[in-house]
């Protein structure tokens, strides 16, 4: 739907739980990218563009496209928001904090937009699906030109036309789940990693993720088409490729002609020539054993598994609606250790969610003993509008929610330090992915199980596999040394 602002909201869908659980019947269309419209073919040219995003690399994807679209009708890439003639705010809607930060910026740019008035200032991502949110714009920020969703990025040359010629706030959020667009232009950040999505959406309903609501139903890309764009990857010489999805496990289950799973995927994407590949984000009701036999056999898959557990309870697990019991979870830890001995996992944990006790955040703290995540995304529990858990009674106060996360945070610390001291004296492979942010005489990159390493060598090392000696562990990094005499035998 593409309303003005006086139509908003008699036509927005807002999140409705029992609505979402019944919409796998709804048939998923593939669809091609086609040609820009002839009339914004070159709308673009001597013009600049912004975007800033925020939120998971999902997120970053879609700023790719949103980028390679703009590119198409002659607009260029700028850092100065003076310059700029297009400025999107690609959002997130997980936390809170998220938002804040999002109107904060909006707000921001009031003053440019007045003194600019030709600027087309936008919002698209996650926040733009929250009936909240554009409600919220519409009231306070008048002046933001474009709300996209999700599901609307490959018809940003009609809405940027519609602003354009309009000069009226143009609203087109899609209620229903969405289609799968190949063949969306890209404008990769670098052409060393890239992201490649497998498949949009989820079905888990978690009771305090928003996310099945705004990226909609599981649909998965067909294989021939992510092999394809993978193989077109290698032939440009990229050195790591990470899958994308926000269950990236679920991937294959909802195609009604074959049977083709996440694991069949993953095999198939083993014998193509990129030397690494990810996958992200995973979740531990579907991790089976034919995928842990696959990621055993190694080669260019890497040693390492972000698996988000959210919480050592089983009871607080139940209320998550998360679908697994604490012992389940180990089980599977368990598996995966025992196929994969030095493998690297990472995972998500929230504290303070509504009901939690002392006792059950106790649990918490054992489980990340048992498992040694080698680190872990903490986060306090804030109530999503719209979810089932932003209904319950938010009862654990904000200084208990702070002293767990501490006490979690200190626990994890102790945790990643004793493990990356192990590696003391050993010798890691490194992606060299550029210089330090903090000193252009360092180089920095990351090993197979994605711990950061900073290092001194010569800068024809960035773009290509070192070998690094480490000496000075830290908590959240390594400090090495060049091994000069292993650059020879580094796959280049």
């Amino acid at each position: 739907m593409t309303q003005k602002v006086k139509d908003w909201e008699r036509y927005f869908v807002p999140p409705d739980l029992k609505a979402a659980k019944k919409r796998g019947k709804q048939d998923v269309e593939v669809l091609q990218f086609g040609e820009i419209p002839e009339d914004m073919r070159r709308i673009g040219e001597g013009k600049y563009y912004l975007i800033r995003t925020y939120g998971c690399q999902m997120n970053v994807h879609d700023s790719e496209t949103i980028a390679g679209i703009l590119e198409m009708m002659g607009y260029r890439p700028t850092e100065s928001e003076e310059q700029a003639s297009v400025i999107l705010l690609n959002t997130c809607a997980i936390r809170e904090n998220a938002e804040d930060k999002v109107f904060g910026e909006i707000g921001r740019l009031k003053p440019l937009k007045m003194e600019n008035p030709d600027l087309v200032l936008g919002m698209c991502g996650c926040m733009s699906q929250e009936e909240g949110v554009v409600n919220r714009i519409l009231r306070q920020h008048p002046y933001v030109d474009l709300i996209f969703g999700t599901h609307n990025i490959h018809r940003l040359p009609f809405l940027l036309k519609e602003s354009l010629f309009s000069k009226e706030m143009v609203v087109e959020v899609w209620s229903k789940e969405g289609d799968i667009v190949e063949n969306l232009p890209k404008v990769r950040e670098d052409g060393l990693k890239a992201w490649v999505n497998i498949m949009y959406g989820c079905d888990k309903f978690c009771t305090y993720c928003i996310v099945p609501y705004t990226r909609g139903k599981e649909r998965s890309r067909r294989p021939e088409d992510v092999l394809a764009e993978i193989r077109e990857l290698a032939r440009k010489g990229y050195q790591e490729v990470t899958l994308l999805g926000q269950n990236v496990n679920a991937y294959g289950k909802d195609f009604k002609d074959r049977h083709y799973t996440f694991a069949h995927l993953m095999d198939d994407v083993r014998k193509i020539g990129i030397p690494r590949v990810r996958f992200t984000t995973s979740h531990p009701r579907d991790f089976d054993d034919h995928l842990i036999e696959v990621l055993a056999k190694g080669g260019n898959l890497v040693e390492h598994i972000h698996l988000p557990v959210q919480s050592g309870s089983s009871e607080i697990l139940k209320m998550m609606a998360r679908k697994y019991t604490r012992e389940q979870y180990l089980e599977l830890v368990r598996k995966i250790k025992a196929a994969i001995p030095n493998v690297s996992l990472t995972t998500d944990i929230i504290v303070g969610f509504p009901g939690e006790t002392d006792e059950q955040f106790e649990e918490t703290l054992s489980l990340v003993r048992e498992v040694e995540f080698d680190s872990a995304f903490t986060f306090i529990y804030s109530p999503r509008e719209g979810t089932p858990a932003a209904k319950m009674k938010d009862d654990v106060p904000m200084e208990v929610k702070k002293e767990r996360l501490m006490r979690l945070n200190q626990l994890q610390d102790e945790i990643s330090r004793r493990k990356n001291e192990a590696l003391r004296g050993q010798v890691v492979e490194v992606l060299v992915e550029g210089e330090s942010k903090k000193d252009p005489n360092v180089l920095s990159g990351r090993t197979r199980t994605n711990k950061l390493v900073n290092f001194t060598g010569p800068k024809h090392l960035i773009g290509r596999f070192a070998h690094v000696r480490i000496d000075e562990p830290k908590t959240h990094t390594l400090k090495g040394v060049w091994v000069e005499e292993a650059y020879s035998q580094v796959g280049m």
